[in-house]
């Protein structure tokens, strides 16, 4: 009966998950051009952190409960599908174009941070210390700030491109809200439904953290980018990725640790590693032509597919 149960919760969360992104990236678009801010910004701000919700409470209750190797796992995992699988899988749906001021700046930002997190990562033998927490959040708080001002001042042009269509700013907010409220509820269901089939195969922590806990805390990205793709919206599906990995280290890791710090992980070198190389292959990906290729996205998923593999043959 329970493997009925946390069966029927993965599909409910899976149809909340697409629901609550269809919502979200409605609302989402129509907040951005009504406030005369580029759905990039928005995608690398607004909805890349709600998005990022879910690793957010899982990560601070992973701390708070002393398990840094969920709590970081989480972290790192996602940061990976994140680029491997959720941008593979959206560049394979339809070749996503890429802006290069996304390029110039926000992807430099995010390769900064991994490195900045494999740094501390060590330094701190195994963690992030109440130190360090704060130097990502001072980031975190920076990035977002600078993020807002300076595409206000860059995008005044776009201010009324197709106004006709857009939604009222009231209903955009509210559309927004409860397609993050469904996203939320989404993930959760689907991450109860996950952990409850990993435990039965005798998964390890750090395996949970870095596959199970991380897709299942993604889910939200996944099914944002993948909708924002559908419906040729790139802005939204690369900085909702791109913004999401951000706040993941920048955000979170300055959150948690500031609460409890994290200490005591036995993540593999070769995870950070993975983190560090995909955020190196995403902007030499982005250069050519300005466009994230189908075959690109293809070999992203195959890299993501890789991985996933190394994780469950050596580590179960």
């Amino acid at each position: 009966m329970s493997v009925f149960i946390h069966l029927l919760l993965g599909v409910t969360g899976v149809a909340a998950l697409y629901f609550g992104a269809e919502f979200l990236v409605k609302g989402g678009v129509s907040i951005a051009r009504r406030a005369g801010i580029s759905p990039l910004v928005i995608g690398l701000t607004l909805v890349a952190f709600a998005t990022s919700a879910p690793e957010l409470v899982v990560s601070v209750n992973a701390a708070l409960k002393g398990n840094a190797d969920i709590s970081l796992g989480n972290v790192v995992g996602s940061n990976i599908c994140n680029i491997a699988l959720i941008l593979g899988l959206s560049a394979a749906i339809t070749p996503l174009t890429v802006q290069k001021q996304l390029f110039r700046r926000d992807t430099w930002i995010m390769l900064g941070s991994a490195l900045a997190l494999t740094c501390f990562y060590f330094m701190a033998d195994g963690g992030v210390n109440r130190l360090q927490g704060g130097v990502f959040f001072i980031g975190f708080a920076g990035y977002t700030l600078w993020s807002i001002v300076s595409s206000r001042k860059e995008n005044r042009e776009e201010e009324s491109r197709d106004d006709e269509k857009l939604l009222p700013t009231c209903a955009a907010w509210l559309l927004a809200g409860a397609g993050l409220g469904v996203l939320v509820v989404g993930a959760e269901c689907f991450l109860k439904s996950s952990v409850f089939f990993a435990r039965l195969f005798k998964l390890s922590d750090a395996v949970i953290g870095l596959t199970i806990v991380a897709v299942g805390t993604s889910l939200p990205e996944l099914a944002t980018s993948v909708v924002a793709a559908f419906k040729g919206e790139s802005d939204i599906a690369i900085g909702n990725v791109v913004g999401s990995n951000i706040f993941n280290i920048l955000g979170i890791l300055g959150i948690a640790p500031l609460i409890s710090p994290i200490k005591g992980a036995t993540l593999d070198p070769v995870d950070l590693a993975v983190m560090i190389g995909a955020s190196i292959v995403l902007p030499v990906m982005m250069r050519t032509k300005w466009k994230i290729s189908r075959m690109e996205g293809c070999i992203l998923l195959l890299l993501y597919t890789g991985y996933t593999a190394y994780l469950l043959v050596g580590h179960v």
